[in-house]
């Protein structure tokens, strides 16, 4: 019988004995059980005593910090003897951030530290000139202090001040390859072996405007190497491909499947990074030289990015970067902090994942190799177990405030030796010609 010939009555067909089964339906996943009543608080709320005592959270003192490997800590203790640690590390421009948080020392010295929207909006706002990355990253070490003072005040974590958790783990990826990528595939079995199911990696070394397609060769065989061994990648091409070899080179990867490819252009590029989005399905990410909702604003509306990456030390800290994700979620765009700095930016950058529905993953520094010299992620930490990477995923930090503890006495006596020194700058990339290349 034909297709086209119908069937005569009564006669039973495949179609109609599946329209008359019962429907099956598989039982809960654990998680769904686990979770059927949401998801609940694993701890009690111990106010410091100075919640109770009016005047007790004025600003008394705002301190910085330059530490190796490149990071600038920042600290507030307020006049009740509550001590807030912030971060406002911006590579290759210490001194010119110290010089910013001189200025906002000066000025919040006997503000009230529990308003950090009135601080921000004040820092932001009311001194004429706005954004740039030096401002905003010396508002960020202060931010961020102000979100750890106020939640070691009330007692919680910062992640309790943000809505409350959404999550109780968030997914991290390290990095595998370094500034000139080599030895990935040794790299990324170290990684898997330390419970990371995701790596980034650089792309190219330095390439130049229009380079020879096979440039691009080694790229795509390092891609294939990681992920040979079940880890996903992602691709930083560090805003180091110029726009005829971008689109080239997100070709060449994309039977791959890289998790995202990050800068493959640089910022400015709205309308370029646009048509380069419509000619690839890899997931774009960028971002860690977005500083505020408005410079992200036009990437969003463009609908040429998949996720957003502001980077906690230098969007102006939790506050702004909250705001950046809750942004980001009208657009249905991931967030994933960019963070190849120090603890104090990480555990910040964790807060905002816990309480955040659209985050997906964040850097984590760990064992990078800017961190030289036998300084790395946890050389300032008293309690690095809150960092553990299991499953790919840290889990949730439960004590007040950021929920890590530093060896304050080691910070001071590093950031006396490192005052001695020239603070990190990032390499100088140059072509065959001499010419200066994207770092």
């Amino acid at each position: 019988m034909s297709a086209s010939q119908s069937q005569p009555l009564g006669t039973s067909t495949a179609a109609t004995d599946i329209s008359t089964q019962q429907a099956t339906y598989l039982p809960p996943s654990e998680l769904a059980a686990k979770y059927n009543k949401g998801i609940h608080r694993p701890i009690t709320v111990q106010p410091h005593a100075s919640a109770s005592q009016p005047g007790s959270t004025k600003i008394k003192s705002i301190e910085n910090f330059y530490v190796r490997p490149r990071w600038l800590f920042v600290r507030v203790e307020t006049e009740g003897g509550v001590v807030g640690w912030g971060e406002g590390t911006l590579e290759g421009h210490t001194e010119a951030v110290q010089g910013s948080l001189k200025d906002i020392t000066r000025r919040l010295v006997g503000w009230d530290a529990m308003n950090i929207e009135e601080i921000y909006s004040y820092l932001y706002r009311h001194r004429f000139y706005r954004g740039g990355e030096v401002l905003m990253s010396a508002m960020s070490g202060v931010d961020i202090a102000l979100w750890d003072i106020k939640g070691k005040v009330l007692g919680v974590p910062v992640w309790e001040l943000l809505g409350g958790k959404i999550r109780e783990r968030c997914d991290v990826y390290g990095w595998v390859g370094g500034d000139r990528p080599s030895d990935v595939l040794e790299q990324a079995k170290v990684r898997k072996a330390q419970g990371f199911t995701r790596v980034k990696m650089n792309a190219t070394e330095s390439i130049g405007w229009l380079d020879s397609p096979h440039a691009l060769d080694e790229t795509v065989k390092r891609l294939a190497e990681v992920k040979s061994i079940g880890i996903d990648a992602g691709l930083d091409f560090h805003g180091r491909v110029h726009k005829g070899m971008a689109k080239q080179l997100a070709a060449a990867l994309e039977p791959h499947r890289p998790l995202f490819i990050e800068e493959p252009l640089l910022p400015g590029y709205v309308n370029e990074l646009k048509d380069l989005y419509n000619k690839t399905t890899i997931p774009i990410a960028l971002g860690e030289r977005l500083f505020t909702r408005l410079d992200c604003r036009p990437y969003f509306e463009a609908g040429c990015i998949d996720i957003i990456q502001p980077d906690i030390a230098h969007a102006g800290g939790i506050s702004e970067t909250k705001k950046i994700a809750i942004m980001a979620e009208a657009y249905d765009i991931g967030v994933a902090p960019h963070c190849p700095l120090g603890p104090l930016a990480f555990a910040a950058s964790l807060h905002v994942g816990f309480s955040t529905p659209n985050f997906v993953v964040c850097e984590m520094s760990w064992k990078m190799h800017y961190n030289t010299g036998g300084f790395d992620l946890f050389t300032y930490m008293t309690n690095p177990e809150v960092f553990k990477v299991e499953g790919g995923s840290v889990g949730l930090l439960t004590t007040p405030g950021l929920g890590i503890e530093l060896n304050e006495e080691l910070i001071r006596k590093e950031a006396a030796e490192a005052e001695k020194l020239e603070p990190w700058i990032n390499p100088l990339f140059r072509g065959d010609d001499g010419m200066i290349r994207e770092w």
